[in-house]
């Protein structure tokens, strides 16, 4: 039946009537109560009050409000999601909510205009259903604290304009649309109802379904209102431009404004409907362009990212996580496939916290056949299975090196190796540390095993260790670095010195097992034979003892009385892996006479050979190496190294192998090799600039921060200008100058090395350099400060670089002693030191961002330098004035995941 004019007001002003009504009622409620309060701190107006509002005084008045405090958090819990009642209420609603709407859309079928019979099925359950919403208000209603925010928020406001008209057409017998379509502002709570089911668990899911609620219910109420105004007309013109328009046709016209098409073919013709298309579609222009797109991301990069790896039967990969950048990343592969050019067999899995960038999915995509990325956390283990850590040949935690905190850095990634290895003890975890003394924490993870290839590469250590040996001997930074870098850019050199140092930029350290016709010799006689007849440089062997209490590892340079084994793996440094498998292929028999290391290719002989004849061999091939050495001049590409004794200082744990010492026991610390002294204090060690302290061919460190900077590790710049192996008169002084708010910090780790110094100032002033007698000195270091949260890429290395300009502005004069490997470095350069009439000093300057070479490289002081900023290609950095950390990111590429070799 058609519903009057009355009817519709009825049910409309039962709505309005209610929520205005209850709103004055509740604002002069308030004002009475807080005029009582003013009143009752009138002397002798609260008794008064006391016997007008309940006729008698109570004798304890704190026992009702205890008890109404104590009701209302009955209510409050009772309502709240933490009780297993108040989540059956909130689902309930909900579900009945949806029930409503439901209904809503099947009584949306017939006219706006006409009122459904009371005999309609549809409306008893929705009776129902809206006296269970009304008690539940009312539970709500006694347990909030402000009545008036309570009335104003959006689930009392869609309850206040759907249930009165509920209880008019019970009284009226009759059913009308009216305003029941803001039931679909019940759909914001999906998100809420979602988590109590604990159906999502993770932040992007929650975040989509959040986004999709305001979409749906945006749009079921705005079609909703239009459905209404459309069918009914303006009231002023009494119905006369109405139109016929269904439900669908309005969310048609809702989603069709929303994405700012319209298409005209349904258009709203009432002042109503097109005054509330002009707000809606402003609206519109803010929900399509924000959440629509983001939701298709949610849902795009949870379809992309969230899959399970798929392991595939003997395919070969290892898992990455931590730091997953565009530099990192390329960092890694670069090196990574370099070492296993052509080969695929080995896939990278990425593991990281947040969804790629553009720039690193374009990564990813350049190396399909070799990575994958799957989006997770190492600190959940649901994220580890997909990741299939438990099948991984090794995992990767890599380090950010210019982050603001360091400690956070490193704690974050023991975290990570500490879940990895309580998800899967057997992982191989291969991590990168900042700072030295957090390693302590990763031997003590009760799974950890050094046997098993769980390796630790701390940037500290190996950073000021390298820092230090180029302080002793000059250019040695660069050699040990271009070992781990591999340069892809073509550079035509345009002087001699260039070629050489291009060609030696291609050696690589590379392992490879020895021939058993090695078995017997000694390290010197088997590195002469490689370096004379196969053109390689074996620098290290991996050294098992046939005694269950003797040494086991890798040893650099063993001594003579050191014995190689059969199948033992020899450490080269060499161009490709094709030039190091000829010393597997050495056979005494088939290639004592050959000349052209081409020509050593695996033979077809077969003989048994005794101990005893291997050394008779030896013997022989040791004779005719030397003759067929002496007799012919052979030309290298590479710089050739002598095997000294002192080359031992890079030997790691020879000290087994050596049974006597040329130092006292009580200037040795307990390991032996460092030289000790007792505890020296702080004041001692101060400089004052009115000494004038006289120093001679020392070492000067530029250090850079105050007190609340990140500790760099001193301790392990000094370690190696400390080692044993040096007498104590071969010992040279270390000046270090910089805050003493900050080296007051790092002595703790320094007072028991002997003849350590400090000079607080700044390597800024010229007067603090010249107070240390810098023109003396052996060299200079220039360590980079630790980086600070607001640093840029460009500016971490600013106080480092304006060192280096302040020091290189000092000149030499010539009646100052020159070290005679500076002179020798000079003559090799193509430079005349003999018509120097002044020189520099000498300086190892470190750059945490490579890319600020350019800043340096001006200084380098030669011409037609190498082309480009690239560090590794510049002039400075060829001469051993410029150190970077950053090949070390090449280091856990190195480190073959099939390999389980000593620990870094």
């Amino acid at each position: 039946m058609s519903c009057t004019a009355e009817v519709q007001a009825a049910f409309i002003l039962s709505s309005f009537v209610t929520f205005f009504l209850g709103l004055i009622i509740l604002f002069i409620c308030r004002l009475m109560w807080r005029a009582l309060k003013r009143w009752r701190n009138i002397k002798g107006t609260g008794i008064f009050l006391e016997l007008i509002s309940s006729g008698t005084i109570r004798n304890n008045p704190l026992e009702s409000l205890h008890f109404h405090g104590l009701f209302r958090n009955r209510i409050e819990m009772l309502l709240s999601a933490q009780t297993f009642v108040g989540q059956v209420l909130v689902i309930l609603v909900f579900v009945l909510s949806i029930g409503s709407l439901i209904i809503y859309f099947i009584n949306s079928t017939d006219p706006v205009g006409s009122c459904s019979s009371y005999e309609d099925k549809t409306i008893p359950i929705d009776l129902i259903f809206n006296t269970f919403f009304a008690f539940y208000f009312g539970l709500r209603f006694v347990a909030a604290d402000d009545k008036i925010k309570f009335w104003l928020e959006m689930n009392s406001i869609v309850d206040i304009f759907t249930i009165p008209p509920t209880f008019v057409s019970f009284y009226l017998k009759s059913n009308w649309l009216g305003l029941r379509f803001l039931r679909a502002l019940r759909l914001l709570e999906l998100p809420q109802i979602l988590q109590i089911l604990q159906v999502m668990k993770t932040s992007n899911s929650v975040k989509f379904s959040k986004l999709l609620a305001i979409v749906l219910s945006t749009w079921f109420t705005a079609a909703g209102f239009i459905h209404l105004v459309e069918n009914s007309g303006d009231p002023w013109l009494k119905g006369k431009n109405s139109q016929n328009i269904t439900y669908f046709e309005c969310i048609y016209l809702v989603m069709a404004t929303t994405s700012t098409v319209g298409f005209g073919d349904v258009v709203a013709k009432t002042s109503l409907g097109r005054t509330f298309i002009i707000f809606f579609t402003l609206g519109s222009l803010i929900l399509f362009a924000n959440y629509v797109p983001e939701m298709v991301e949610l849902f795009a990069n949870k379809r992309k990212y969230t899959s399970p790896y798929e392991v595939v039967k003997g395919k070969k990969f290892i898992v990455v996580c931590g730091n997953i950048t565009v530099d990192s990343v390329t960092a890694f592969l670069r090196n990574f496939l370099r070492h296993r050019s052509g080969e695929i067999n080995t896939e990278i899995v990425f593991l990281g916290e947040m969804p790629p960038s553009l720039e690193l999915e374009t990564l990813f995509k350049c190396y399909l056949a070799y990575t994958t990325f799957v989006s997770g956390s190492a600190l959940k283990w649901e994220d580890l299975k997909r990741a299939a850590v438990d099948s991984a040949e090794a995992c990767l935690i890599i380090a950010n090196p210019l982050c603001s905190d360091s400690h956070a850095e490193d704690t974050a990634n023991i975290m990570r190796a500490l879940s990895i290895k309580n998800y899967y003890p057997r992982a191989r975890v291969i991590i990168q540390i900042l700072l030295s003394h957090n390693k302590v924490y990763l031997p003590k993870i009760p799974s950890w095993d050094w046997s098993a290839g769980d390796n630790i590469i701390c940037f500290a250590e190996l950073k000021l260790g390298f820092i230090a040996q180029g302080c002793l001997v000059p250019g040695l930074c660069t050699f040990l670095t271009s070992l781990f870098v591999e340069q892809n850019r073509k550079v035509f050199p345009k002087q001699p010195w260039q070629k050489y140092f291009l060609n030696g930029l291609k050696n690589k350290i590379l392992t490879q097992r020895l021939s058993n016709d090695f078995a017997g010799m000694c390290f010197p006689e088997v590195s002469r034979i490689c370096f004379v007849k196969m053109n390689l440089m074996l620098i290290a062997i991996q050294y098992d003892s046939l005694f269950t209490s003797g040494y086991s590892g890798l040893i650099l340079n063993p001594p003579a009385h050191v014995k190689l084994h059969k199948n033992t793996l020899g450490f080269f440094i060499a161009e490709s892996p094709k030039e190091v498998r000829r010393a597997a292929f050495y056979c005494y028999l088939c290639h004592h006479n050959v000349h052209n290391p081409e020509l050593i290719e695996k033979c077809c002989c077969s003989k048994v050979k005794t101990r005893q004849h291997s050394a008779g061999s030896s013997v022989r091939i040791l004779k005719n190496t030397i003759k067929h050495f002496k007799s012919r001049t052979v030309k290298r590409n590479i710089f050739p190294v002598e095997m000294e004794n002192k080359t031992s200082t890079l030997t790691l744990n020879t000290r087994d192998l050596l049974n006597d010492t040329e130092q006292d026991s009580h200037l040795l610390d307990s390991s032996g090799l460092f030289h000790w002294s007792k505890s020296t204090p702080l004041e001692k060690a101060i400089l004052k600039r009115t000494d004038k302290p006289k120093f001679r061919n020392h070492i000067v460190a530029c250090i850079f921060g105050d007190a609340h900077s990140t500790l760099m590790g001193l301790r392990n710049f000094v370690m190696p200008l400390r080692a044993s192996n040096y007498s104590l008169q071969e010992l040279k002084d270390i000046v270090f100058i910089g805050s003493l708010d900050y080296l007051q910090k790092e002595w703790r780790f320094l007072r028991n090395f002997p003849r350590i110094f400090i000079l607080p100032g700044s390597a800024l002033y010229l007067g603090d350099l010249q107070a240390v007698n810098i023109e003396e000195c052996a060299m200079c270091a220039v360590l980079s400060p630790p980086s600070k949260p607001s640093s840029s890429p460009t500016l971490v290395d600013t106080e480092a670089i304006l060192a280096t300009l302040n020091i290189r502005s000092l000149w030499i004069s010539p009646s100052a002693q020159r070290p005679s490997v500076l002179e020798d470095v000079s003559q090799f350069l193509g430079g005349h030191p003999e018509t120097s009439k002044y020189r520099r000093i000498p300086i190892l300057t470190e750059l945490k961002n490579p890319s600020n070479i350019h800043f340096i490289e001006q200084l380098g002081g030669l011409e037609e330098s190498l082309p480009g900023t690239n560090l590794h290609l510049s002039t400075s950095f060829s001469t051993g004035a410029v150190f970077s950390s950053t090949f070390m990111d090449s280091l856990l590429a190195t480190r073959n995941p099939s390999q389980k070799v000593g620990s870094c």
